[in-house]
């Protein structure tokens, strides 16, 4: 039985409505019936979620709802979270959503307070938009980088030329531990569980050097069309490489990717004929005990999703 949550103050930006003084709101876990009220809660924010993205995350990881209940009138969900354990060290955490009118009411803040218990002492990642920012900087998140997202359809082809010896091919069955071992090089996490996950919905490449897989890069169907990520590459050359062989296959489709502002890629896109449309933060909170990832030799440029990082 779910146990009653007092008002917090708000972290979150204010609310457009007072909510009725006879409401009560209460927390318990997510399950997969819950999903498609928490769906609805996504379209309100006109965030892109299919049913099936919202259903592939919780299959991944944990989720948590908040219910509003009026007098006798049945609950409603009102606010939800989910994160995914990345192996033992690492969480990412997504879908911190609070019904547009309810913000002011601490929501957010009680949904991140559960999520804390749960993460277990493990580093925690999250790509905060504008309005979830001062929650997360008010529970000692720090900025680390800025995801831009770019979209479009029917872009013109892409050329960009590798090295001598090195091709794009498609991944092959046996590939699965190199990609789990190149991504945790390049992020310093062990995502396999994830990315086993992923590649059973996904299609992918690799850029091969006489054998040798160099870099990868997935695409999935994911809200209007489909999403390009990760991409795990060397350098920002044959990380075109891998996006380019993607956005060439599905040129008359949609395709959304979010890339680190770090990554230096935003002219390119925009040359290439993409369309900036947003931006977030990730965000990570560290416990006092873990160390920095030593320095890789291949580095992520394309997130997963802004849910998994």
């Amino acid at each position: 039985m779910s146990a009653p949550l007092s008002r917090a103050p708000s972290v979150a930006r204010q609310a457009t409505q007072q909510p009725p003084q006879s409401r009560q709101f209460s927390m318990r876990t997510m399950t997969a019936a819950d999903l498609p009220a928490c769906h609805r809660l996504s379209l309100a924010l006109k965030w892109p979620h299919r049913l099936d993205d919202w259903q592939f995350l919780l299959n991944l990881g944990h989720g948590f709802v908040i219910e509003s209940r009026e007098g006798t009138q049945a609950p409603v969900i009102v606010g939800s979270a989910i994160c995914c354990h990345f192996g033992l060290h690492h969480t990412a955490i997504g879908m911190v959503i609070v019904q547009p009118g309810l913000q002011k009411h601490g929501l957010g803040n009680r949904l991140m307070q559960q999520l804390q218990e749960h993460t277990n002492g493990r580093v925690q990642i999250v790509n905060a938009t504008a309005a979830g920012q001062p929650l997360f900087q008010k529970l000692e998140f720090t900025a680390i980088d800025t995801l831009h997202q770019y979209q479009g359809s029917s872009v013109p082809p892409l050329l960009i030329p590798l090295p001598p010896g090195q091709r794009v091919r498609p991944l092959g069955q046996s590939d699965g531990v190199r990609i789990a071992a190149l991504d945790q090089q390049a992020t310093g996490m062990d995502r396999s569980q994830v990315l086993a996950a992923i590649l059973d919905i996904a299609e992918g490449v690799a850029i091969d050097d006489d054998g040798e897989m160099l870099g990868f890069a997935l695409v999935r169907r994911f809200g209007h069309g489909r999403v390009i990520g990760p991409v795990v590459a060397p350098d920002v050359q044959r990380a075109k490489a891998l996006i380019a062989h993607w956005i060439n296959t599905y040129s008359d489709s949609f395709i959304r990717i979010d890339v680190f502002a770090s990554a230096n890629l935003g002219d390119w896109f925009v040359e290439s004929g993409l369309t900036w449309v947003d931006s977030v933060k990730q965000m990570k909170k560290m416990p006092a005990q873990a160390s920095k990832p030593p320095a890789a030799d291949v580095h992520l440029f394309s997130i997963i999703n802004q849910a998994l990082g």
